[in-house]
């Protein structure tokens, strides 16, 4: 089989030409296979997608158009009607996402008890010391007043997690900027729940070249340099 290990990129698949040699089309959007209602995506057309594939067969079929080059994943599920981000609201964004990156963090610690690879040992070393800080908030939903209390409390057990999303998401390449498509899969998951988040990554971006460095990241997130 030509086709194998010969790898397209998304929204296209790969089929052998006359003389047998491998080549990348667009996939065909109505042969994408079947998806559950929970696997449907929202497109930056405010449609909704059966799934990645059917999005991104159609974008394949619209390269070279102005519609093409719009058309991109906007966030996980069927669209929906998405709130408008008010100042208090971006405001107080970084005090849950801080929250939610430190509990992401506990989580694979406690896995790792039982089945480690969650996380390397450098960094199991690192989460080790806010895991077993007694202080910590347990995971839940928390009035702002306590989480920026304890922010301003135990701001060290708040660096690492903050840094470590970072490095998470610089990825391709590691160049210590995030751009729009690294950021796409943490951004397209959290839309849904977080409207705000949008927003937070647009301002985030301090001088508007389209790239977040690390220092802008941690600024967000009121990390000192």
């Amino acid at each position: 089989d030509p086709c194998r290990n010969f790898h397209c990129k998304r929204g296209k698949v790969c089929q052998a030409d006359k003389q047998g040699k491998p080549r990348c089309i667009c996939q065909d959007p109505a042969a994408c296979p079947s998806t559950k209602d929970y696997e449907h995506v929202c497109g930056t057309d405010n449609k909704t997608y059966d799934g990645p594939c059917q999005l991104f067969g159609t974008k394949c079929q619209l390269e070279g158009t102005k519609m093409g080059r719009q058309l991109h994943l906007d966030y996980m599920g069927s669209c929906k009607y998405i709130p408008h981000c008010t100042d208090y609201e971006v405001d107080q964004f970084p005090l849950r996402m801080r929250d939610w990156l430190k509990n992401i963090l506990m989580q694979y610690y406690e896995r790792d008890l039982d089945t480690s690879g969650f996380l390397t040992e450098k960094q199991r070393s690192k989460v080790k010391k806010i895991y077993q800080n007694d202080k910590r908030l347990v995971a839940g939903d928390h009035a702002v007043e306590l989480l920026l209390h304890d922010f301003e409390k135990n701001y060290h057990m708040y660096v690492y997690p903050v840094h470590w999303q970072f490095h998470q998401l610089d990825q391709h390449p590691v160049d210590r900027l995030l751009t729009h498509s690294e950021l796409a899969p943490l951004r397209a998951s959290l839309v849904p729940m977080e409207h705000c988040i949008t927003r937070f990554f647009q301002e985030c971006d301090g001088d508007q070249d389209k790239f977040i460095a690390l220092k802008e990241w941690c600024h967000c997130f009121g990390i000192k340099e």
